[in-house]
């Protein structure tokens, strides 16, 4: 459950798919550039939560106005009506994709209206873009940017200290901003417009967290990490006297400024040894609540204290609730009661095991009691009840020993408020969700108070691979960094579980077999355990599989057509094929080690691979590769590609970068030839949906670059021409992962992105798909291949496989047939079907109608049987017999 949060889009990005103008190529399709657009509704598939929160911040002023800021997911405004979360940053785009990590908010209590957030994501190279402050008047719902001079790190270390971001409360007009990397203080007045280096304040910071880490993400200086002011040293109008500012220093942590930041100095006194990451003030008491750490966080942490300073007499008193040699963690999260300022609580935001710890003094910080105390070890009282029914998965489906709990009350708790209106309302975020309870005073008088997660509408997670069937009850597969993914059968409703047997810490690839939908297959990273993991239920239960030797990731994985064998391409070794399920590997020979991985969606026996500008195929099951002689695709690996449901040998592939070949390729005849598409001009990802009305092919989607604009295009022309669904106001940063259609409902689109979670949208037109002109009497010859792929009491499941072999194409098939036991169909894919007694009519859907000569279609079923399960022993295509094979 620890959250290491790097970016998914990392490689991709160094290899330089965003910097730069993409260099001309060829024209090798003259497609024509059309760009339309289309209104969509867009949603979350719903799995509240999933990520590190490192921030909460409420109004000072007005009741019920409250942020959260995530790190690698964007920033949210509460709704308090509906108890929800609002998302604020969907309107950052594909090249300011860093923008999405906030590392700083603040509201503005002289003009609620007013928020401010300071946003980049990385401070090293992963991010090329520069940091940014951004300025609302509406509370979020537009922006205005000032650009900043360096990078900022809503996704670094330290990323949990703050606020760095910090609003003047008696002059507006002046904010603060600490900044990393050595940048030191810098300072607004023009409410955010413009900004300035504060050049006489005399620290950076200093503290890195591993300063050998040559990536430069470990290697940073934290720089300045906190802004408070004291705002009774000031009046309405004129800037607040006294500040103090935080500093990633181990010896000089807090400095402060008497006179509205002229001048800093060092606080006298001060605890050496720890960071100081937060300063909190009760300006009724005169006491500034420091909590230390050793370390600077969200992850490591062993030792740590309390401190309170008296702002009028400088008198620092260690107020901690355990002695210092007890503890194996550092402090944060110092929140102030402003109904009753003496009433304080902090956070053991380290504490990992058994669980973190919330303490709680109403008296200054004189006396503590905690959230949960060790009866005799390793049995627990706690304070509070959880009630997680509306995010059940927070369970992690574990059953843990004492002094461990499921759910656990939380770990990474750097941020944890009391609402300044109501001192039975707090929240605090951890490294999975937002919790919160609405009667924490229960503490005090000695009965238990409720935590739930306050979490809905805030949707944090990095979408690795998604995946939509054709049928089945799981209506759509996510593989998730962090939390592994999730089976939904319901988009709008939270799944009770992620995958389990195994549960992966963050799944990497996954893939369902097309004619079989039932088999699913996933890869991923974790600890200890296999690292692949199968389904025969449609994902409703998993087992796991049996590595290779050397495996020590996910990789990428690909299922055969008809659930017959899987190809895995892990971390740690070359590519493997197997049969059935994983039980034994054999290495494939032909292709180099890491390539990516898809199959071929009719044809059990075909997989694809791409590495490093190569495509390659194999037409026995994966035994052996052979590279393509297609040439011009991207040389790197920032490539996605898909076979094209229900015809053979129908590639799609998208990738590449500005310093080389990019866009969006085509293939009809299993890769060995690609026709690059010239209106697209840079394309990402690619994936298919349900055929529209009229249309003869399925769907298109990509992220992409056409005609000058990033978004997300559909077409219903194989490509012609191109519709633009989404717009400026919804573009999620970096969608770059995955996409997929809906084979069930035209114009449904999935998409993965780096932080926002799975986010799906319907056109406004609604579902028009479908295809409902007669079916044409295909003419020549057929053959019929059945087979029962399995059986049990009462129950099996078959496939059937038609192929062409006359002369010319068909546009359409009808395929009957009589079963000679009774025999009855529950469920059927890739067609549709009636039954009328023994009778059964199977015809195609709208994207598996043209099946060229020479060609097969496939498709599949699950029926009932008593007695005998014998098979059919003929097949009529239209008015003619199939030869049955």
């Amino acid at each position: 459950m620890r959250r290491t949060r790097i970016l998914t889009a990392v490689l991709a990005l160094a290899a330089g798919l965003l910097a730069g103008t993409p260099p001309a190529l060829a024209a090798d399709s003259a497609s024509k550039v059309t760009l339309a657009a289309d209104t969509y509704t867009w949603k979350n598939t719903r799995i509240d939560g999933g990520g590190f929160v490192p921030g909460i911040v409420f109004n000072r002023s007005e009741k019920n106005l409250a942020y959260a800021r995530t790190d690698i997911g964007g920033a949210y405004r509460w709704q308090e009506p509906s108890k929800t979360w609002t998302p604020l940053l969907d309107s950052v785009g594909w090249d300011d994709w860093g923008h999405t990590g906030v590392v700083s908010l603040a509201s503005d209590s002289v003009d609620p209206d007013k928020v401010y957030a300071a946003v980049g994501t990385y401070t090293n190279s992963w991010d090329p873009e520069n940091g940014a402050v951004l300025r609302s008047s509406d509370r979020g719902a537009s922006w205005q940017k000032a650009d900043l001079p360096f990078k900022l790190g809503g996704n670094m270390p330290g990323r949990g200290m703050g606020e760095r971001l910090a609003i003047d409360p008696n002059k507006n007009s002046v904010l603060y901003l600490g900044a990393p990397s050595g940048k030191g203080l810098w300072r607004s007045t023009d409410s955010g417009a413009s900004w300035s280096q504060v050049t006489n304040f005399p620290n950076v910071g200093n503290y890195v967290q591993d300063a050998g880490d040559t990536s430069g993400y470990a290697s940073d200086n934290q720089g300045v990490v906190w802004v408070t002011f004291d705002e009774k040293t000031g009046t309405s109008g004129s800037a607040t006297q006294t500040i103090y500012v935080g500093v990633a220093d181990l010896q000089n942590s807090v400095y402060r400024s008497t006179d509205g930041g002229a001048t800093w100095s060092r606080l006298a006194g001060q605890p050496t040894g720890y960071l100081a990451h937060k300063g909190v003030l009760d300006a009724t008491n005169g006491y500034l609540y420091l909590a230390y750490s050793d370390k600077g966080g969200p992850y490591d942490g062993g030792k740590g204290q309390l401190w309170r300073y008296a702002t009028a007499t400088g008198t620092w008193t260690n107020i901690s609730p355990v002695a210092e040699a007890d503890t194996y963690y550092g402090f944060s999260g110092v929140t102030v009661d402003r109904q009753h300022p003496g009433t304080l609580m902090a956070t053991a935001y380290s504490s990992w095991w058994p669980d973190t710890q919330i303490f709680r003094s109403t008296d200054s910080g004189a006396t503590w009691t905690r959230a949960w105390d060790y009866t005799s070890y390793p049995n627990r009282s706690n304070r509070y009840t959880m009630d997680v029914s509306s995010s059940p998965w927070l369970t992690w489906g574990a059953n843990p020993s004492p002094p461990e709990q499921t759910p656990k009350l939380g770990w990474m708790t750097e941020s944890l408020e009391i609402d300044p209106f109501n001192s039975n309302r707090m929240m605090y975020g951890t490294g999975a969700t937002i919790y919160g309870t609405e009667n924490l005073t229960n503490w005090d008088s000695g009965s238990q108070f409720t935590i739930k997660p306050m979490v809905q509408g805030l949707e944090e997670t990095a979408v690795n691979d998604i995946a939509a069937p054709p049928s089945g009850g799981a209506q759509l597969f996510s593989a998730l960094g962090d939390i592994g993914g999730f089976r939904h059968t319901d988009l709008t409703k939270v799944p009770s579980m992620m995958y389990t047997q195994p549960n992966f810490t963050t799944t990497t690839s996954l893939d369902f077999a097309e004619t079989n939908p039932n088999t699913v297959v996933r890869v991923g990273n974790l600890d200890s355990g296999p690292h692949i993991a199968f389904s025969t239920d449609n994902g409703a239960n998993w087992f796991g599989g049996t590595d290779p030797s050397g495996v020590s990731g996910g990789g990428t994985v690909a299922a055969a057509s008809d659930g017959s064998r899987f190809v895995w391409s892990p971390t740690g070794t070359g590519v493997q094929y197997t049969t059935g399920f994983g039980t034994s590997w054999s290495a494939s020979s032909g292709i180099p080690a890491g390539a990516l991985i898809e199959s071929d969606r009719v044809d059990p026996k075909t997989f694809y691979g791409f590495k490093s500008g190569k495509f390659y195929v194999s037409s026995d099951g994966g035994a052996t590769f052979t590279a393509s002689s297609a040439t011009g695709l991207p040389s790197g690996d920032s490539v996605r590609f898909k076979a094209l449901p229900g015809t053979k040998g129908d590639v799609w592939l998208a990738g590449g970068a500005s310093d080389g070949a990019y866009g969006l390729w085509h293939s009809t005849n299993g890769g060995t030839t690609f026709t690059k598409l010239s209106n697209v001009e840079q394309a990402d990802t690619i994936g298919f949906g349900k055929a529209a009305t009229g249309a003869s092919y399925q769907t298109l989607y990509t992220s992409a670059k056409i005609a000058g604009v990033r978004g997300i295009f559909r077409s219903t022309d194989q490509g012609a021409t191109w519709t633009r669904i989404n717009d400026d106001a919804h573009q999620w940063g970096w969608t770059g992962a995955a996409i997929t259609g809906d084979p069930r409902i035209y114009g449904r689109v999935y998409i993965s992105t780096n932080g926002r979670g799975v986010i799906y949208g319907d056109t406004t037109a609604g579902d028009t798909g479908g295809g409902t002109d007669p079916t044409p009497t295909p003419t020549g010859a057929c053959t019929a291949t059945y087979k029962i792929t399995n059986q049990w009491s009462g129950g099996f499941q078959a496939d059937i496989q038609l192929t062409n072999t006359g002369t010319t194409p068909w546009t359409g098939w009808t395929l009957t047939w009589t079963f000679p036991n009774t025999q009855t169909i529950t469920q059927l894919w890739n067609a549709d079907y009636t039954q009328s007694g023994s009778t059964v009519t199977a015809k195609n859907v709208t994207w598996n109608a043209n099946v060229a000569a020479g060609s097969s279609v496939s498709f599949g079923f699950t029926g009932n049987w008593s007695g005998t399960n014998g098979k059919p022993s003929a097949f009529t295509l239209g008015s003619q017999s199939c030869t049955v094979v």
